[in-house]
């Protein structure tokens, strides 16, 4: 899952975001409504954070615009506006959910991973394929019954390509989806993790490297090779 962070007070941010990657969660930041508006028009998030009070365009203008464009985003409202006529006018403009500060970030783990199931409703909490079970609210995978440790990152990549339903997924969306905005585009880190990855699964390998087009998680005819084979 990836989101975005709008929120004005740094060290808040900041924290959030730190915060949710230890819970496999990537997190970008954006300080202003400005920002937040030019990270949504070139990345792909699952579920925006808004806090309304905020420089530039306000986190209500930016709710409006999300709506507006029909991408059926989830909206959070992250705020200190607390009032019952705050909360019902968030709802008004396209909130999905709305919590006030303080706030424990636990709670907000919870929401985000319920709006995410929300939002992905056809699919089941978990999932399942090739012997795969993968469960994203605890952040368990079972191999053929075998509980399989892996690390947040794995994690991540691992269910984003779960998620594809044995669909190809480049390495420029597993990047875009499992890492921040701060990922290096040219780093090594998708084939290195998905190589680790394998290893943590076991035999026989049920990833394979569909060449020049990405991975795709399912039933491999070759131990996990396909195309361009393990890489």
């Amino acid at each position: 899952m990836r989101v975005l962070i709008v929120e004005d007070e740094p060290f808040l941010a900041e924290a959030v975001r730190d915060g949710l990657r230890l819970e496999a969660i990537a997190a970008d930041i954006a300080g202003d409504g400005d920002t937040a508006l030019e990270l949504l028009s070139i990345n792909a998030y699952d579920i925006a954070v808004l806090d309304r009070d905020i420089p530039g365009p306000s986190g209500d203008e930016i709710a409006k615009r999300i709506v507006a464009s029909g991408s059926g985003m989830p909206i959070l409202m992250l705020t200190a506006a607390d009032r019952l006529d705050d909360k019902a006018s968030g709802f008004e403009l396209g909130a999905d959910d709305y919590l006030t500060k303080p706030f424990a970030l636990k709670e907000l783990v919870l929401r985000l991973r319920a709006l995410d199931r929300r939002r992905a409703h056809h699919r089941p909490p978990v999932r399942e394929i090739a012997g795969l079970r993968l469960d994203p609210f605890r952040r368990e995978v079972y191999r053929d019954g075998r509980y399989v440790a892996l690390t947040r990152k794995q994690f991540a990549v691992l269910e984003v390509l779960v998620a594809a339903e044995g669909g190809v997924v480049s390495a420029e969306e597993l990047l875009g989806r499992a890492w921040d905005e701060n990922a290096d585009p040219f780093t090594n880190a998708v084939r290195i993790t998905v190589s680790a990855l394998r290893k943590r699964l076991g035999e026989p390998g049920i990833i394979a490297t569909v060449a020049g087009a990405g991975y795709r998680i399912g039933p491999q005819p070759d131990t996990g090779r396909e195309g361009g084979g393990r890489g």
